[in-house]
């Protein structure tokens, strides 16, 4: 819901989380992100919408969010994760 226009809180704690345990994740079927919040079903590709929103947010490029998303998630998943930026 970070990209909902009335989501300010969660908008507010996305800003200040440091970068190390941050993750993105998409709530499919449901809850599509803006600019497709009518799509129903939601899908993961959206999770690419969320993913700039909130890198925009943070005012880091959504390479660099990607990036260190992708490293965070390795890290919790226990491996190295090799997925195309």
């Amino acid at each position: 819901i970070v990209t909902y226009g009335g989501a300010r809180d969660v908008q507010a704690a996305s800003k200040l989380t440091p970068a190390n345990p941050v993750l993105e994740e998409t709530d499919a079927p449901y809850l599509s992100p803006e600019p497709v919040r009518k799509v129903k079903p939601n899908e993961p590709a959206h999770v690419a919408h969320t993913a700039a929103f909130v890198a925009q947010l943070r005012g880091v490029s959504a390479e660099s969010l990607a990036e260190q998303t992708t490293t965070n998630a390795g890290a919790f998943y226990g491996e190295r994760l090799l997925l195309p930026i």
